[in-house]
């Protein structure tokens, strides 16, 4: 009994090991396929889920045989002449060159019939096939029908619609549009967030190479270190006439991921923002902490920023920000205003604040205080004098005071309470939620405001009582407190409100 030859591994199997395609890319490629037939590797690149490099290198594999781009080979006119289009379309094969007295035929097998046979005859000379994938052959065999044949040697053009836009074009549809960043993911179309909300661009889904494309473009060669050594970067990008741009670039499931917020240049004022104007009572302070808190892409850096712009426009003050990235340029007004970038102007957060004495500062503003020494510094420089302005994660302004607490070990909470019971000014909660009447976002905040009684709560480690205690008043607005005037005003749904709350019930018996 004959040994079996071994079964021919399928061109999925090749994709997937090379990482070219994600398993949910291959799925829905295999189910396209088995509505309208075709090739699965023609599929992929058609739906913009394989790019041509990719799948000639599998193809290779596949068959044990090589495989050649048809897009990277100049085609001679005197070779394509000697098939009709309708030759070339019976015998899928298109005669590309002449080589050692032979003539050159792409094909898609090794082993094509009746190619190999006829064509020979019917050419009168020998033939050395190349294997090229289907979608090639066929798009060139459309294009030879609908085009006159130049007098000199030439590549196939790649149809518009299998070409992806650059990076900066995708950019300029950010910045021409009223959204705040652009996402890039392997599998997805490209999609910029409008109000929260995604809205795809009429664009291709990308693959993960094209996306690796645009990141490498975005990156200077340090940058491409970095990532390479932390598989996540942040930096800010200027183009002279789109303007300001925030950068993250990651890594998720095996595949690049790119977030690109455009920076607007013009500054918000707190009553553009919808803010109350109280907050520029606190921002003119001389001295103490200022807490913004709230979710990712909810609008602490624009407040914070706002903020730094009444002090810019209202007071002589000599004022350093640390940020990562910088978001807002600040023009000098009445005040200097010095940004520091990290990873530009300086190392690290801690890196940057460590220094910050030496600089004279009336006002810091800390981009974001994500660890025990960052925190720290911050509160040191409230306690001497300074007027300290800083974002955090937290889910309303009571948890924002625990969080800082809680960095530190038990031995050290005690005074890092008092601390905060001493210079604590303000802690601000904000949400973004779409108004009612048009597709724009309007803030809901929440307000704590030290106060004697604040203080001691503080002080005592009993700051989960904030909440209950003084349920409401000028030191104390909760969240769910003004969720439920928004509503009253008929400025928000009353379902968007509620999905926000922190307190449900308590948010529905203020609306009765």
């Amino acid at each position: 009994m004959k040994d079996s030859l071994p079964k021919r591994r399928k061109l999925g199997e090749y994709l997937l090991e090379d990482r070219s395609v994600t398993h949910e890319q291959l799925n829905e490629a295999l189910s396209k396929q088995q509505e309208t037939g075709g090739q699965l590797g023609s599929k992929l690149v058609e739906m913009h889920f394989l790019e041509a490099k990719n799948l000639v290198r599998a193809l290779s594999k596949q068959l044990g045989h090589p495989v050649a781009n048809l897009l990277d080979i100049r085609l001679d006119p005197k070779a394509l002449k000697l098939l009709t289009i309708e030759q070339m379309q019976t015998y899928r094969a298109l005669p590309v060159a002449f080589y050692d007295k032979r003539i050159v035929i792409a094909v898609l097998s090794p082993n094509q019939q009746p190619a190999m046979d006829e064509l020979p005859r019917l050419l009168g000379r020998p033939v050395k096939l190349i294997v090229v994938p289907a979608y090639q052959l066929l798009m060139a065999i459309n294009e030879l029908a609908n085009r006159e044949l130049p007098d000199n040697k030439f590549k196939l053009k790649v149809p518009k619609e299998w070409q992806y836009p650059g990076i900066w074009e995708l950019c300029s549809m950010l910045a021409k549009s009223d959204a705040s960043d652009l996402l890039l993911v392997a599998g997805a179309v490209p999609a910029i967030k409008e109000n929260n909300e995604l809205v795809r661009l009429d664009v291709p889904p990308l693959n993960p190479e094209q996306v690796e494309t645009y990141a490498l473009e975005l990156m200077s060669q340090q940058q491409k270190d970095e990532f390479r050594e932390n598989k996540d970067i942040d930096f800010a990008l200027t183009d002279n006439s789109l303007g300001r741009f925030r950068v993250n670039i990651y890594r998720q499931r095996t595949s690049i991921s790119i977030a690109i917020r455009h920076i607007f240049e013009d500054i918000p004022t707190l009553e553009q923002l919808n803010l109350p104007s109280w907050l520029e009572n606190y921002a003119l302070k001389g001295q103490g902490l200022i807490l913004i808190s709230g979710p990712n892409g909810h609008g602490k850096s624009t407040t914070m920023a706002a903020m730094i712009d009444v002090i810019n426009s209202k007071r002589k003050r000599n004022i350093i920000t640390i940020e990562d990235p910088i978001e807002y340029l600040h023009q000098h007004k009445k005040s200097n205003v010095n940004q520091r970038e990290v990873g530009i102007d300086t190392s690290t957060f801690q890196e940057g604040l460590r220094h910050v004495y030496r600089e004279a500062p009336d006002v810091i503003m800390i981009g974001e205080m994500r660890d025990r020494e960052s925190i720290a510094i911050a509160l040191e420089a409230a306690d001497t004098g300074h007027l300290v302005i800083s974002s955090l994660h937290a889910n309303n302004s009571v948890m924002a005071i625990n969080r800082i607490i809680d960095v530190f070990q038990a031995e050290h909470q005690q005074q890092i309470r008092v601390q905060l019971a001493d210079n604590l000014l303000l802690s601000f909660h904000q949400r973004l939620l779409k108004r009612r009447d048009s597709e724009s976002r309007i803030p809901a905040y929440e307000k704590l405001s030290n106060s004697h009684r604040v203080a001691n709560l503080i002080r005592e480690g009993k700051d989960h009582h904030i909440r209950s205690q003084l349920v409401s008043g000028e030191e104390f607005v909760a969240l769910d407190a003004h969720l439920a005037q928004l509503v009253k005003e008929k400025k928000v749904e009353r379902e968007v409100a509620r999905h926000v709350s922190q307190d449900q019930k308590a948010f529905l018996d203020m609306l009765k």
